[in-house]
């Protein structure tokens, strides 16, 4: 018996856009290729929304 949830399961799709930062693991957080932290970032956040980090879950977000 499959899971219901199988049917209906997709590769994500992969994006062609590059994301301006990137995860420093011994900070703990996204940084701009500048060393700032992302999140500190005004205009980055109102292009992008939000600095989703790749490294843990995707609902967890920069402070």
């Amino acid at each position: 018996m499959q899971p219901f949830a199988l049917t209906y399961a997709r590769p994500a799709a992969n994006s062609e856009a590059a994301t301006p930062y990137f995860y420093d693991l011994g900070r703990q957080l996204n940084v701009l290729l500048d060393g700032r932290a992302a999140a500190g970032d005004h205009a980055l956040l109102r292009d992008l929304g939000t600095t989703t980090s790749t490294a843990g879950s995707k609902t967890h977000f920069d402070d």
